[in-house]
């Protein structure tokens, strides 16, 4: 799929080593970019048993949309359905710097996508 064909609550992945942060999409701009909200933070998302981190109060992202993969509903699903119904709290700092890392290693990665 094309970036350009990316639409307002679609499910999409930045990927990074053995870790993918699922996010929605919000709005795609005029600019090569694309506004999302975190949803969760896969670690060894292919094996069994991955590390998930739940993500949903942290605050939006705006990032390159090269950068973005559309997610698969059967790969989604089952890793939505290991969060916990419940929100954590607004602002939940572990989120927070789980999210931070991983953007940071993202952009220490590709420095030239951004």
């Amino acid at each position: 799929m094309d970036f350009c064909d990316f639409h307002p609550r679609q499910i999409v992945y930045l990927e990074h080593e053995s870790t993918r942060l699922y996010a929605e999409v919000i709005q795609v701009g005029s600019r090569p970019v694309c506004w999302v909200r975190p949803l969760l933070l896969a670690n060894n998302y292919l094996s069994m048993e991955p590390l998930v981190s739940d993500l949903r109060s942290v605050a939006d992202l705006v990032l390159p949309l090269t950068l973005f993969h559309l997610a698969l509903d059967t790969e989604v699903i089952p890793l939505l359905a290991l969060l916990t119904s419940e929100l954590q709290p607004d602002h939940n700092p572990l989120a927070v710097k789980q999210l931070n890392q991983f953007i940071h290693k993202v952009w220490q990665a590709q420095p030239s996508t951004f």
